[in-house]
């Protein structure tokens, strides 16, 4: 990690230049030696601010980062670790009290090796506060984003971290619920490590401090560009990008929904949005990189987006799906989803991770969703592993694309036929795009703009 930046540099590597205002500290007066009258305590924290030039482990203020405004907590690490003290939970309960009075979202810049032993249990009692405040302005409809610093450690990285709705990390960074000195002797150094943990779905992204303001900027823009406690208007569907004739038969539109060559979900989500930052992961450990989620911007506001990438869809794929949805609710941003699955995982991989609570979950996040969700179906829709990321009565399909109860084969084989009745067993299951529309599963059919075998 090389040197360890403190709070104002951290602060300098994100606030627009001379964009920082200190919010003033809340008065109090602290016992000597602190509440368990610990000796020696009041000179450690003298020569912490001496060496530091703060009075306590974190720097709170407002700020302007891009075209944005929020509450900027930054964490000292070489006052005390950076640790968790009543003075802390103060300055803290006050910078999220002023976030929640302005509208303003919270960005966290944490470096914490946890709680302040030198006041025992009642700086433990300081993650209740904190946890408190943190949700208090979740309901507020108000963003909260982290950046991890090195290290981030103990109750800091299971409240301000953790806890946030987007969790960014700089290279290298030490991430972990265990600090260094009280971890099993055995235990991997590299699973408390940014890229482990990004690679385990705790964290959004790791992130050079070279691009760390404009990757902050760019994501306040997007969590900022909702309408909370109101319903914003309807994300269009997007153009389609594929083949533009319709299947005569249900085996021709399950084979052109199967071309290699047809256009996916990284395409469509490129011409639709002008900017976008994807979140990461289920938060369980699990990641799916056949599910791409996060926001964008098209036309000047801001539209959450799910997508499956034509693979089997993971568990943690729908846990991420569902974190997106209820996500975007709480900051009123309407919801894209993109449906092109041959159904979900079945493995006994995916049954171990829970596929069936997965695909329960993203279910109810999709039917009690307070902002408007639309769908595009734009390849395989392959039974409920597909229909979970599906809109109720807003979903739309491309004419490359199909939807089926079933795989056509495996219904074949479930009704104990052979393997080439598959295609008859395809035009019996009207999953067309044109059947799927007289029989009322999609609203409409977009128009695709390519040629495909057959077509001039």
């Amino acid at each position: 990690m090389g040197e360890r930046p403190n709070a104002r540099e951290a602060i300098a590597a994100v606030a627009d230049e001379g964009a920082f205002t200190q919010l003033p500290a809340p008065e109090g007066v602290s016992a000597p030696d602190g509440p368990l009258g610990w000796q020696g305590y009041d000179a450690s924290r003298a020569r912490a601010e001496d060496r530091t030039g703060e009075t306590e482990s974190v720097v709170c203020g407002v700020a302007r980062i891009g075209s944005a405004e929020a509450v900027l907590i930054s964490f000292e690490f070489g006052f005390l670790g950076g640790s968790l003290g009543e003075r802390t939970g103060d300055l803290l309960e006050a910078a999220y009290a002023h976030a929640r009075e302005r509208g303003l979202p919270v960005v966290s810049l944490i470096a914490t090796g946890g709680s302040r032993m030198q006041e025992g249990m009642r700086a433990l009692l300081q993650l209740q506060r904190v946890a408190r405040q943190s949700a208090l302005t979740r309901a507020a409809g108000l963003p909260q984003l982290a950046v991890v610093r090195d290290p981030t450690t103990g109750g800091g990285w299971a409240t301000l971290g953790a806890g946030a709705d987007v969790i960014l990390a700089l290279p290298g960074a030490q991430i972990g619920f265990a600090g260094s000195r009280v971890r099993p002797a055995d235990a991997d150094p590299y699973a408390y490590m940014a890229e482990a943990q990004l690679a385990a779905g705790h964290i959004d992204a790791v992130v050079s401090r070279d691009e760390l303001r404009a990757t902050v900027g760019h994501w306040l823009t997007l969590l900022t560009g909702g309408v909370p406690d109101a319903v914003p208007s309807v994300a269009p569907p997007p153009e389609g990008l594929g083949r533009a004739g319709l299947p005569a038969t249900g085996w021709e539109a399950v084979l052109q929904a199967r071309v290699p060559q047809r256009p996916r979900a990284a395409a469509y989500l490129d011409a639709y949005f002008t900017h976008r930052e994807a979140i990461n992961g289920d938060r369980c450990g699990g990641t799916d990189p056949g599910m791409l989620c996060g926001f964008g911007r098209r036309e000047g506001r801001t539209i959450a987006y799910a997508a499956q990438c034509g693979t089997a869809t993971l568990p943690a794929g729908y846990r991420t799906a569902a974190r997106l949805v209820r996500l975007a609710g709480r900051l009123g941003i309407p919801v894209l989803t993109l449906v092109d699955t041959p159904g979900a995982a079945n493995d006994a991989e995916a049954e171990r991770a829970g596929a069936g609570s997965a695909i329960a979950d993203l279910f109810a996040a999709m039917a009690t969703a307070s902002v408007p969700v639309t769908t595009l179906l734009i390849g395989e829709g392959g039974s409920g592993g597909a229909l979970a990321l599906s809109a109720p009565d807003n979903t739309w399909a491309t004419p490359d694309s199909y939807f089926s109860v079933i795989a056509p084969e495996l219904a074949a084989a479930i009704l104990k036929r052979a393997p080439e009745e598959a295609r008859v067993t395809a035009d019996q299951l009207r999953l067309r795009p044109q059947d799927l529309v007289s029989l009322g599963v999609v609203r409409g059919i977009v128009p695709g703009r390519g040629t495909g075998p057959g077509e001039a």
